[in-house]
C-alpha cells in the first residue's frame, strides 16, 4: 500500500498559529506531512531559517508523521523526491483561494500526478496573517498570541 504524502511548503517567517492548526488538522488524512521551508535567496526573511526550522521541529517534536526539512526547489521537484502525492496549502479568504488556485494549478501543469488540498483556516485564526505578525514585531509589539505555544521569540533588534 502507497503511504499517503504531503508537502506543506511555507516560508514560517514566523510559524503561526494558523499553520500549526492545518498541520495538525491534515494529519488524519496523511501517513506523512513534509513541513517545508522555502529557501529562496532573493527573498529577506525576518527570521533565520534555523530559528525557523527549530520552531516546527519543537512543534511537532511529539508527532512521528511530520518531518521538517528546507528546500530551494520546485514544490513539485520536492514531492517527488519525498514520493508524495499531495501539497497542502491553507485559506484564509477568497484572496489567498485566487492565489493558490492558480499557483494548483501550474503545480498540475508540471506534475499531474500531485494534487493540491486547500484547508479552509479555522475562522478563529483566519486574520493572522505573516507578514501583518512581523510587522508587529518589527514595531515592538507582542505576537506570541499569533504564534503556537511554548515558541520563544527574542526582542526585535533594530540594528
Amino acid at each position: 500500500m502507497n503511504k499517503k504524502v504531503a508537502v506543506f511548503p511555507g516560508s514560517f517567517d514566523p510559524i503561526t498559529k494558523g499553520h500549526e492548526s492545518i498541520i495538525k488538522r491534515a494529519l488524519p488524512l496523511f501517513d506523512q506531512i513534509i513541513v517545508a521551508i522555502g529557501v529562496n535567496s532573493q527573498k529577506s526573511y525576518l527570521f533565520p531559517l534555523e530559528t525557523r526550522e527549530q520552531w516546527l521541529k519543537d512543534i511537532f517534536k511529539d508527532e512521528p508523521k511530520v518531518k521538517v526539512v528546507q528546500y530551494q526547489k520546485l514544490t513539485v521537484e520536492l514531492c517527488k523526491d519525498y514520493n508524495a502525492q499531495f501539497i497542502l496549502r491553507g485559506l484564509r479568504n477568497t484572496v489567498d483561494f485566487n492565489y493558490e488556485k492558480n499557483i494548483a494549478q501550474m503545480n498540475k501543469a508540471m506534475e499531474s500526478g500531485i494534487e493540491t488540498i486547500f484547508y479552509i483556516t479555522d475562522p478563529e485564526l483566519s486574520s493572522i496573517n505573516a507578514t501583518i505578525v512581523r510587522e508587529i514585531y518589527k514595531n515592538g509589539g507582542d505576537i506570541t498570541q499569533f504564534m503556537p505555544n511554548g515558541i520563544h521569540i527574542p526582542p526585535y533588534n533594530k540594528a
